[in-house]
């Protein structure tokens, strides 16, 4: 049987020529090309609405760091609580607890593996500040009940929209319902630089601290000071370093043109995992034991950044170890965070907390999904996975 890599990038020889166009440029950091791809990725996010305001769009040199200057922008703290869900990275979770904050998690809805809007209304106490639902796998959380809820308690809306930014729910895009949005363009995400980020959000003077917050806090990046007599800068709050750069974003700007096409293969091959996979194994054209289904179920239209499949209990890293053998490349996404070792001693939450959550990751697996996967490297996977549940 053929080996198949998990992921496998699509970056070529547009990518390549961008980013040598760089090399010949005053700017490799912080420059006009990131002016330009932010502005770009704005206009991506209102494509084929011709009213609608495009966002402002601020590079990051990661979602984490995204997701931490976000949080700052709205000046979470020590004391601070904000809801977010267990069946996440870990990212999610520790931007807010390097501001001092706590995270205050809550159970997902078994059929998607998306926060629960009934439990985020269960959890909302007198210190909650805001609400960080997470899209995950590339499928947008419900923002119309999140926003409700928001709305009725003063809190904000931080969306973690790391696994994509083609995603569209009742007829909602990522930023459209929130007070902000964050991006990844990490190496396996579905529009990469290897490493980046950014923050949406509609909201100008946030736009304006967030530039400031990702440069130091310093109230003049280099851009602003190049070419003409020499300008003072301060510092007016303190700040990081983890802006995107020209380089990142000579390699994003070419994959914005190529985006849909990318994600309708994805889409015609989880159409194709999804109806082959039941007649490969038995298991699947029956029930699923538990309260997840085999597969997630679909809500609007999915970024697919990942194509998951739930095992029956018990036997999920058998299967994985299996797969392994067999060179079909695998991962887990994820292991409800709050049973990971220091999220566990941290916010001491017991088994059983999330039992939702906690069963989705026991049970999910992730199975090649990009869009250079063949046909026929499809088949050996379905192959593949067929013998791994049989043997497990």
């Amino acid at each position: 049987m053929n080996r198949v890599e998990f992921y496998r990038h699509q970056l070529g020889e547009d990518e390549a020529s961008s980013w040598r166009k760089v090399l010949e440029t005053v700017f490799l950091t912080l420059g006009p090309q990131v002016a330009t791809f932010e502005r770009e990725l704005g206009e991506f996010l209102v494509r084929g609405r011709t009213s609608a305001t495009v966002p402002e769009v601020v590079g990051t040199n990661s979602c984490s760091m995204g997701l931490l200057a976000a949080l700052r922008s709205f000046d979470i703290g020590p004391g601070d609580e904000v809801i977010t869900t267990p069946m996440t990275f870990v990212a999610t979770a520790s931007a807010i607890l390097h501001l001092g904050a706590t995270p205050v998690l809550v159970d997902i809805e078994p059929s998607t593996g998306l926060i629960d809007p009934a439990a985020v209304r269960a959890a909302i106490g007198p210190r909650t500040k805001g609400i960080l639902p997470v899209h995950l796998y590339g499928q947008l959380a419900d923002l119309r009940a999140l926003r409700e809820l928001a709305d009725a308690h003063g809190l904000f809306i931080l969306e973690d929209s790391a696994h994509g930014i083609e995603m569209e729910r009742d007829g909602l895009r990522p930023g459209d319902q929130s007070d902000a949005a964050v991006f990844s363009f990490y190496a396996t995400k579905n529009l990469t630089s290897g490493d980046g980020g950014a923050v949406v959000t509609r909201d100008a003077s946030r736009a304006s601290r967030l530039r400031r917050l990702r440069n130091h806090g310093v109230s003049k990046a280099a851009t602003d000071r190049h070419g003409g007599t020499y300008q003072h800068w301060d510092l007016v709050e303190l700040g990081y370093k983890c802006n995107l750069t020209d380089l990142d974003a000579a390699l994003l700007r070419p994959q914005l043109l190529k985006v849909e096409a990318k994600r309708a293969r994805r889409q015609a091959l989880v159409d194709r995992y999804e109806r082959n996979l039941p007649e490969a194994i038995a298991d699947l054209r029956g029930p699923s034991p538990g309260n997840v289904p085999w597969f997630i179920e679909r809500r609007g239209t999915s970024s697919h950044h990942l194509f998951t499949v739930h095992a029956p209990p018990g036997r999920r890293d058998a299967i994985l170890t299996r797969l392994g053998a067999l060179g079909i490349g695998t991962a887990v996404n994820y292991r409800a965070i709050h049973t990971l070792t220091y999220l566990k001693e941290r916010l001491k939450l017991a088994p059983g907390s999330f039992p939702m959550a906690e069963e989705l990751g026991d049970r999910t697996l992730s199975i090649p999904l990009f869009p250079t996967l063949t046909d026929a490297e499809q088949d050996c996977v379905i192959e593949a996975l067929a013998d791994a549940w049989m043997s497990s």
